[in-house]
């Protein structure tokens, strides 16, 4: 795709804006994001947003699966795949259904749709679905597959990787400002727990401050050196969390810190020396690692470092995967999240070439 065909994409928002709106295309993407923010689908509750789904597609010709996915409480959880037939898809574009908590629900502007979700990611999956509907008439085998859990841990992803459709290439839709993701980083996700003495803290002479342990650890942290990459940029760590103690005039027995990591490259020597940095003081348990991930480039197109980790690095399964979407990733989680309606047309163009082009020049059409 050249820069040409995207400023075409651009100069024709308000006329395609209007079409949609009359109902000349199968769906409004303005409406169905809208319709997807004002059902609340917090991580571990998408359960009604994926039956809403389910039901849409299959109102607009696909053929729906859906797949169960553990949930904590036991409750009902599912991803939602959707097809043109039971031949095996070229390209499948794909998102996730939950999102991070508050939720408020959607309004819009001349200029943007508001609301949890809007940005991350249900604008974005509103976008695909409208693309697959025009990939679907330009004959191309295209797949829809949208995932519970993203957000805490891709539990809907790794469920979904046991379960592949066959397709060549997967288009992930996270909020890139419309952009080619050329890397996603990493997380290394990891539990501090030091112990100490419970003491009076007129005496600490008789106790051992688990606290006092906890903050030379950190202290430490801070000053670790991280690994770099001259391309992607460099690994950052983020203490999240600390908790411990009993009130100021105990000496405290427990101390915890959460730390999360974000990752340029592979983990071995971070975790090295995470390990050093606790020397005597604290016990270290990794809970989490989403490798980092470099990603395919296609000429022509905007490209960009993705800081975040996606559901990419759970669905080795699924083909070859690139990484776009409208959308800024500096609303996302955040009060005031929303995503241009003039970038989610574009990105139906965007999503529609890309893989258009992918399925011709490895000859699936």
């Amino acid at each position: 795709m050249d820069k040409g065909s995207i400023g075409m994409a651009v100069g024709t928002f308000y006329v395609r804006r209007a079409r949609y709106a009359g109902n000349a295309m199968p769906t409004d993407p303005v409406a169905l994001t809208r319709q997807l923010v004002d059902i609340e689908s917090i991580s571990e509750n998408e359960a009604e947003v994926g039956h809403f789904l389910s039901g849409y597609l299959r109102e607009h010709g696909f053929q729906v699966e859906t797949t169960p996915v553990p949930h904590s409480a036991g409750r009902e959880r599912f991803n939602v795949y959707a097809g043109i037939s039971s031949d095996p898809p070229d390209v499948v574009l794909s998102t996730h259904m939950d999102t991070v908590p508050p939720f408020f629900s959607s309004r819009e502007d001349d200029q943007y749709i508001y609301g949890r979700g809007s940005s991350d990611a249900k604008g974005i999956l509103a976008a695909q679905v409208v693309a697959a509907e025009r990939l679907r008439g330009l004959g191309v085998r295209v797949g829809l597959l949208f995932l519970a859990g993203e957000e805490r841990g891709s539990h809907g992803a790794k469920v979904a990787n046991k379960h592949p459709k066959g397709s060549r290439f997967l288009i992930n839709g996270e909020p890139t400002d419309n952009r080619l993701a050329l890397a996603s980083k990493g997380v290394l996700n990891a539990m501090i727990r030091a112990r100490g003495k419970m003491a009076h803290s007129a005496y600490p002479e008789l106790g051992d401050s688990a606290i006092h342990r906890l903050v030379r650890v950190l202290e430490r942290l801070l000053h670790m050196p991280l690994p770099a990459d001259p391309e992607i940029g460099p690994s950052t760590l983020n203490i999240g969390l600390i908790e411990g103690g009993h009130a100021p005039n105990v000496i405290a027995d427990a101390a915890s810190a959460t730390i999360l990591v974000r990752l340029v490259g592979p983990s071995d020597k971070i975790r090295a020396s995470l390990l050093d940095a606790m020397g005597d003081d604290a016990e270290l348990d990794v809970t989490l690692e989403i490798p980092f991930q470099k990603l395919k480039r296609i000429e022509g197109l905007p490209t960009m470092i993705a800081a975040f980790t996606t559901d990419i690095p759970a669905l080795s399964n699924w083909g070859e995967p690139l990484l776009l979407g409208p959308g800024s990733i500096h609303v996302a989680h955040t009060p005031n999240e929303r995503l241009a309606k003039q970038e989610q047309l574009e990105a139906i163009d965007l999503y529609t070439q890309v893989a258009h082009r992918l399925v011709q020049r490895s000859g699936c059409i």
